[in-house]
């Protein structure tokens, strides 16, 4: 199990209250595993995100990342993790805009000390499987959004993750180019590498191995239209038999 949480909450103080964001959440992920979750705005959805990424801690409950329990793990030890495990793909790109494409995807191994020539050449090869050989002396602002993406993306795997993030990858560009980075998002995952990705779009969750929902904090397997007619279907049923 490369993802295993245990009735996680996320509280935060809000004035002289405190506000639980995640309720209870309980999330399972093996290798090789495809999972889009949706929810609205405000959901606890990018909290929740966070909180697999090593980026926030939980307030409660359990969390074990590639089977390490990352309970009192403390700020270095989830760097590590985030390092070694993890790579990242937002919405906005996030890319460093007085570096060309090389330069920005490179950038996460010189931070994990890898020596300048084999850094670069694994960034090279990053971009190329991307299909952005030709680009890779460019910077962010003489590339289109969905080629940012894909640089994005070659930086997101240049240190060989086992889980791939993506926080709503396609949100900034055009149906086009969302389709090409959902592609790309395939062929890696045909290629084994296990992917966590908020949308809130449909199609593009309809491109995954599962889905879940979450609203409110609490992360469900079914939509809330979904449980709602259910439970009325329940209700019908129950009058049927009265």
């Amino acid at each position: 199990m490369l993802v295993e949480m245990k009735d996680i909450c996320k509280d935060y103080p809000q004035g002289k209250e405190t506000v639980r964001v995640l309720k209870d959440v309980c999330l399972q992920v093996e290798e090789g595993d495809y999972l889009a979750i949706m929810g609205p705005s405000g959901s606890g959805k990018t909290t929740l995100m966070n909180l697999i990424g090593c980026l926030d801690v939980q307030s409660s409950g359990d969390y074990f990342l590639d089977g390490e329990d990352l309970r009192n793990a403390g700020s270095n030890r989830l760097a590590e993790m985030r390092n070694r495990l993890l790579g990242f793909v937002f919405q906005s790109f996030y890319l460093l805009p007085k570096l060309n494409a090389i330069d920005n995807v490179a950038l996460p191994l010189m931070y994990a000390g890898v020596p300048k020539k084999e850094r670069r050449q694994r960034a090279e090869e990053a971009l190329k499987t991307m299909g952005l050989e030709d680009r890779m002396h460019f910077r962010p602002n003489q590339l289109s959004g969905g080629q940012c993406q894909r640089v994005a993306i070659a930086r997101a795997i240049v240190g060989k993750p086992k889980l791939l993030l993506a926080d709503e990858p396609t949100g900034a560009l055009d149906t086009a180019s969302g389709n090409q980075i959902m592609d790309i998002f395939d062929r890696l995952n045909a290629e084994g590498t296990t992917i966590i990705m908020i949308t809130h779009e449909q199609a593009i969750a309809d491109r995954a191995k599962q889905i879940k929902y979450i609203r409110d904090g609490i992360l469900s397997s079914q939509k809330e239209d979904d449980a709602l007619t259910a439970k009325a279907q329940d209700g019908e049923d129950g009058e049927d038999h009265a």
